[in-house]
């Protein structure tokens, strides 16, 4: 911003105030001494000697009152017209929420250097003044805190020209009724332990703003920033252990705002994904545990943004990033995507997110992956002054992908084919478990989910039903379970207890009820049931998902999750399950085996606060 610019345009708009507020003042004074109200009755001191003067002065009087009105008026309109060629040149910054992407605490804005006052005003001889409409933050002018993914504070509890400050907590109990021993849940990317109160995440940071510059910073300490790394395999590729120097950073980009069309926002860093729609902050979500199109879909990117807002109900905004959920890039070629959003009407709200051409499989160079994830949300039901005082729905599908031909790496390695649109010809495929040789099987991912909202006394209560179903062959979004220290690297090499090879099956469903006691805006007491069931063993059973450690220590791992285990918590070193009974034999023992379950149920109490 140009200071001297700022400073003239300062002076010059204190100077026709000033001059249009003293003659104002002249034309006040000068009438006052012919002026009373009809109820006053002239005394004899003020009879004048000449009547004929005296018949001149009324109609005298009553023109100065007049013009008086007229430039009392336009001084009003003038004093509105200034304060609304300000807002009119205010940058629109917009910060946006997890998933859902909509604004939740426009942040304040910096008026850049403005063209003279008189650019913005056209007065008629009249005296009538046409005000330059003020543009509005996108996204701004309706109320969205009703949104599923999108926070429901209304007010920031601190601010400043500056910075903007931001505090999460998320602190959860869960019971799984199956009751494992070794008290470790799999299958989500929300909750972890059974039978303990865990911290999963507590976030300090806010937003950053200053002339058109912009950043933001979240931090992510307890659970989440050990559980949400452990999904990226690209950390595997290469030297500087990146999910070790990212694990405790949820947010993290700067930027440039334009003022153009309705705001341009240029981010570079990590950003939150908004596949899914959920948001990776369970404050902002109509229930805890997703479904499935979200809790396996990613929660991040790492890359570029830009936000293009062509008006103040429409944003168009495309993705350069490393991956799908990476902190780099599992392979050479990265990935693009992208993001529409548009909300024709103070109750509805649709978005489309697209992600292609990355070749996000570790170790599978000439695999590629195509995705879209639609959703809609509306409020069909607005009764403020009811018991009942609204009601909404959210319904999400995503399908996507994976394609790619069945080749032979220089070093002998056998990489098997897959498609989009089932079973294709290669005369390369070897064949597998569910499919033939000379075939490709059809690996892709298919959902959806839908939940339904209900507010009760003026939203100190919420009720929330839903669900949703997954098929997705070859498994390649499924969350791999967390056995014996299973990680995305780790099951890169080798899954043995629970394989993601071409076609091999995975369909699923799951529903769930959330209660929420809202007593501040910036509180949540949460209460959840969720049943979850798939057509393989996939939950933790009552035996746990953690073989014994070296020794026959209970519940420990052994640190190779890519080999069968030995029930005497030796590894087998082995790949395959014959070659590692002959190698636990040899121990003296035998293979252990995780307890999978293809039925999960829990319970689970949560403490949800955001400042």
């Amino acid at each position: 911003m140009n200071s001297n610019n700022s400073v003239n345009k300062s002076a010059v708009e204190t100077g026709k105030r000033a001059a249009l507020i003293v003659l104002a003042t002249a034309l006040l004074t000068l009438p006052l001494h012919g002026q009373h109200t009809p109820d006053e009755v002239p005394s004899a001191a003020s009879v004048s000697p000449n009547p004929q003067a005296d018949a001149a002065t009324p109609q005298t009087d009553q023109e100065i009152i007049q013009e008086l009105a007229v430039m009392k008026k336009r001084i009003e309109q003038l004093e509105a017209a200034l304060k609304a060629h300000v807002a009119a040149e205010q940058p629109t910054t917009v910060v946006q929420s997890a998933k859902a992407s909509t604004p939740v605490a426009p942040a304040p804005p910096v008026a850049p250097a403005a063209a003279p006052v008189e650019q913005s005003l056209n007065i008629s001889p009249s005296g009538a003044v046409a005000v330059k409409k003020a543009k509005i933050v996108p996204f701004s002018d309706w109320d969205w805190t009703w949104l599923n993914g999108n926070p429901r504070t209304k007010d920031a509890a601190f601010d400043s020209k500056f910075f903007t400050p931001e505090i999460r907590a998320d602190v959860s109990y869960t019971y799984d009724f199956n009751k494992p021993k070794d008290n470790s849940i799999g299958g989500s990317s929300e909750i972890f332990r059974s039978n303990e109160i865990q911290l999963e995440q507590l976030g300090v940071g806010g937003d950053f703003h200053y002339d058109n510059v912009r950043a933001r910073l979240m931090t992510q300490f307890g659970m989440y920033s050990a559980t949400t790394p452990r999904n990226d395999p690209s950390p595997a590729k290469g030297q500087w252990d990146l999910d070790t120097a990212y694990r405790y950073v949820s947010e993290a980009y700067g930027g440039y705002h334009i003022n153009a069309l309705d705001g341009i926002n240029i981010d570079a860093g990590i950003f939150m994904s908004y596949i899914g729609l959920f948001s990776y902050y369970n404050f902002d979500n109509w229930a805890y545990q997703p479904s499935y199109v979200s809790s396996n879909t990613p929660w991040f990117f790492n890359g570029l943004r830009v936000q293009i807002f062509p008006n103040p109900h429409l944003k168009i905004e495309p993705w350069f990033i490393n991956g799908w959920q990476s902190y780099g890039s599992a392979n050479s070629r990265k990935g693009v995507g992208g993001q529409i959003k548009w909300t024709p009407y103070p109750w509805m709200n649709v978005i489309s997110n697209n992600y292609g051409l990355g070749h996000d499989d570790l170790y599978i160079p000439n695999r590629g992956r195509i995705h879209t994830d639609d959703s809609i949300e509306i409020k069909y039901y607005d009764h403020p002054e009811r018991f009942l005082d609204k009601m909404a729905f959210s319904f999400t599908g995503d399908m996507g992908c994976e394609f790619g031909p069945s080749t032979t790496t220089k070093a002998g390695v056998y990489l098997q084919g897959v498609g989009c649109f089932g079973d294709t010809k290669d005369a390369k495929s070897v064949g597998g478990d569910f499919f033939k040789a000379g075939i490709n099987p059809k690996q892709s991912f298919i959902g959806y989910m839908l939940y339904n909202r209900f507010w009760f006394h003026r939203d100190r209560f919420g009720l929330t039903l839903g669900g949703g179903q997954i098929n997705n062959p070859g498994r390649y979004l499924v969350l791999d379970p967390p056995i014996n220290g299973e990680t995305a690297p780790s099951a890169a090499i080798n899954a043995p207890y629970f394989t993601g090879n071409p076609s091999d099956p995975f369909k699923a469903w799951d529903s769930s009820i959330t209660f929420d006691y809202m007593p501040s805006q910036y509180v949540t007491f949460r209460w959840e049931y969720d049943y979850r069931h798939a057509n393989v063993p996939y939950w933790t059973g009552a035996g746990g998902i953690t073989p014994p450690g070296s020794g026959g220590v209970p519940y420990t791992n052994n640190g190779y999750p890519q080999f069968f285990a030995c029930n005497d918590g030796n590894s087998s070193m082995q790949l395959g399950l014959s070659a590692a009974q002959t190698a636990c034999a040899a121990q003296g023992s035998s293979v252990w085996f995780p307890d999978l379950r293809r039925d999960e149920h829990f319970v689970d109490f949560d403490i949800l606060v955001k400042f």
